[in-house]
């Protein structure tokens, strides 16, 4: 609210989205501009789908407009994009790489902007948007305020901040620790065994809302498959699907539709369901800080949830790593039959 540029980090479902929106509509809500105000750049279209909700529950009784860009929709939703553009949405929520398409037609006039908000910013840098976020901010206005939020705060986004940043405040909170609610457990179990694992864990308790991550969309897709097979209440996303696809998977999953979503790690950040029972891990994530985010689906907002990963005999040096990070040993678990141990 003073107006400073803000280097922001706490982990995640700790209100970022609110921390950085709720300023902003303050301030719009007075000025009530007919231009662009805020740009919020996001890694994922499910974030940015997320954010715009986010805007229109809080902004409902003021006078602030805004728009979700991002790619994979029709050519129509490209023209309402553009008009919202040009005609002066006052908060504008995209995706790197189709912002870039709107920006280089040279149509889209960012001089009045205030407010730069960088969200998931060390994700985006892993997705590889470091280049496309350095040409957006060629499109900006040196005089204006840059808020850069992340969960965590490796040094490549350290040397994003100082590049782009003008001596900016700084707020860790809790940095990279998992929430007090997940109560943490692994199984080691042999790959063939997983599926059968599943089930066992499935019917141990009543499970509502079970989100499963996989390390590559292929196997996020025989999964599925084989989970539907047996009887499981299952649907995947992944990145080969229509947006208008994976929108409808997404509310089935968070209407209890469907009781098992299997996904990459495009849903391990910034989504935020309410009251999933239980993340389940079927491949050990490849670092520590990956591992937090996927867990982090759980527990929110200071419920309580269950997370557990099933480990080979391939990952168990990566999971020692996990362990080693977060300072303690996670609880070992062994299935009701050793046949699904082996």
């Amino acid at each position: 609210m003073s107006g400073s540029d803000l280097i922001a980090c706490a982990q995640t479902g700790t209100g970022k989205t609110a921390a950085y929106l709720l300023p902003i509509l303050s301030a719009l809500s007075t000025a009530s501009p007919n231009h662009a105000d805020t740009l919020i750049v996001a890694p994922t279209r499910e974030l940015a789908l997320q954010i715009e909700r986010a805007v229109e529950g809080f902004a409902y009784f003021t006078p602030v407009s805004s728009i979700a860009i991002f790619g994979g929709n029709d050519g129509s939703s490209f023209e309402r994009e553009k008009k919202a553009l040009t005609q002066g949405a006052n908060i504008i929520i995209a995706t790197p790489g189709r912002l870039l398409a709107h920006l280089n037609m040279g149509y889209v006039k960012f001089d009045k902007l205030k407010h730069f908000v960088l969200d998931e910013a060390d994700r985006m840098l892993d997705m590889g948007f470091s280049e496309d976020i350095a040409k957006i901010i060629r499109f900006l206005p040196k005089n204006r305020q840059t808020l850069m939020f992340s969960a965590t705060m490796p040094p490549k986004i350290r040397q994003l901040a100082n590049r782009n940043l003008v001596n900016p405040a700084h707020i860790n909170i809790a940095v990279s620790k998992p929430a007090e609610g997940i109560r943490q457990e692994a199984y080691f179990v042999n790959d063939h065994a997983k599926n059968r694992l599943i089930v066992q864990l499935l019917k141990q308790q009543n499970f509502q809302s079970v989100l499963i991550f996989a390390s590559t969309k292929e196997n996020v897709k025989t999964l599925e498959r084989e989970l539907h097979k047996l009887r499981i209440s299952v649907q995947a996303i992944h990145s080969d699907l229509q947006q208008d696809i994976r929108r409808q998977v997404l509310l089935d999953f968070t209407n209890r539709k469907t009781q098992v979503l299997v996904a990459t790690d495009i849903l391990s950040r910034g989504i935020d369901i309410d009251g999933i029972d239980m993340v389940i891990n079927y491949n050990v994530p490849r670092n520590a800080e990956d591992y937090i985010h996927r867990i982090g689906r759980t527990a929110r907002a200071k419920s309580e949830g269950i997370a557990i990963t099933f480990v080979n005999e391939r990952d168990r040096q990566s999971f020692s790593k996990i362990e080693e990070f977060l300072g303690k040993e996670i609880t070992r678990r062994q299935a009701t039959t050793q046949q699904s141990l082996q």
